[in-house]
């Protein structure tokens, strides 16, 4: 009788470890596991690959003014890239992209930034695991589009800039609000977007000067731009004239004269420039036209360049001396006064 405790506890024992052994993987395979099959990349992309593989690059941008540019130019690629036969993707067909960008005469800094993304696509494809690695380190080594010589910038004189100031009705709120954000342009070269992003809180007072403090601009770089005085007096007249006390400096004004309660996009200096310039008989001026007006103004007042740099935000100083214009002297050029020029007629 004694025994019998032992053989239960024995038998229960033995129930356990057949059902343990039951549940056990290498049980339920004959005794043994199966390796999972990894998933092979491929060499020829579809379309849904493809939109991933872009949604991918989109998000890990971190400023948010290349993601417009990185998306038009994936989406120019897929288009072409799936117009033509089903190619592999890899570095022959990138290159062969580039000689159809190339002969469609686009700019080389045009080229090279739809190159830019199309690495970057490679790039996120291989991480994912749809794209070979190798094709992916073949497609990085495509060269991109030389450069030869410099695009000519257009640059407003001292005078030229008072006449687009005068333009402006400052008895209105309108033009009140148009010349404080046209002074900001030419005053101190920020962006339309920068303008059109700026905030109360953005102006400070720092070792007794006005400045627009920890600007994020282009590439999330933060700098911080000093305000003259008489922008500072338009900056503080529209925003009381507006009774703007916190959020966006520059506000949309509907018909009826009401300021809302938000900002607006960029396209709206955009305008605002266009018809300023266009009433004072200067034709083919741009925003950014003003940035420039204003870098090569500091300069010819004795600004040193590394100051300019500084201002404009730029990394490279190579970038500020195009913005300035110091390669190439239009007025008084070297070939005004050459020695062969015929004598003036006596009238």
């Amino acid at each position: 009788m004694p025994a019998l405790p032992i053989c239960l506890d024995f038998h229960r024992s033995l129930k356990d470890h057949s059902r343990y052994a039951l549940k056990s993987p290498a049980c339920q395979t004959g005794g043994m596991s199966k390796p999972k099959r990894k998933r092979q990349p491929k060499t020829v992309l579809r379309l849904p690959d493809l939109e991933q593989s872009k949604s991918a690059v989109l998000n890990s941008l971190s400023s948010q003014s290349s993601q417009p540019s990185y998306d038009h130019a994936i989406r120019e690629f897929i288009e072409w890239y799936c117009s033509e036969p089903r190619l592999a993707f890899n570095k022959t067909v990138v290159t062969r992209y580039r000689i159809f960008l190339e002969q469609a005469h686009y700019a080389s800094s045009t080229i090279n930034l739809r190159l830019a993304a199309v690495r970057r696509l490679a790039y996120e494809a291989a991480d994912a695991g749809l794209l070979s690695p190798d094709l992916a380190a073949g497609i990085r080594r495509v060269k991109g589009a030389k450069k030869f010589g410099v695009r000519m910038g257009n640059w407003l004189t001292a005078e030229q800039g008072k006449r687009v100031l005068d333009v402006f009705d400052r008895n209105t709120l309108r033009g009140i609000r148009d010349y404080a954000m046209v002074a900001v342009l030419l005053g101190y070269r920020l962006r339309r977007a920068e303008v059109a992003a700026l905030g109360v809180q953005d102006l400070q007072q720092r070792e007794e000067h006005w400045v627009f403090a920890d600007l994020v601009g282009k590439g999330c770089h933060v700098r911080t731009v000093p305000v003259p005085c008489w922008i500072a007096a338009a900056l503080r007249t529209w925003m009381t004239e507006a009774k703007i006390t916190d959020g966006p400096i520059f506000r949309a004004i509907n018909k009826a004269g009401r300021i809302a309660a938000h900002g607006f996009s960029p396209k709206v200096i955009w305008g605002v420039v266009k018809q300023a310039c266009q009433a004072c008989d200067l034709g083919n001026v741009a925003p950014h036209d003003l940035r420039r007006t204003c870098a090569r103004l500091c300069h010819e007042r004795g600004g040193e360049l590394e100051q300019i740099q500084f201002l404009l935000g730029h990394v490279s100083v190579q970038t500020t001396e195009r913005y300035l214009g110091c390669k190439q002297r239009l007025r008084d050029a070297v070939n005004d006064s050459i020695g062969i020029e015929p004598e003036p007629i006596q009238p």
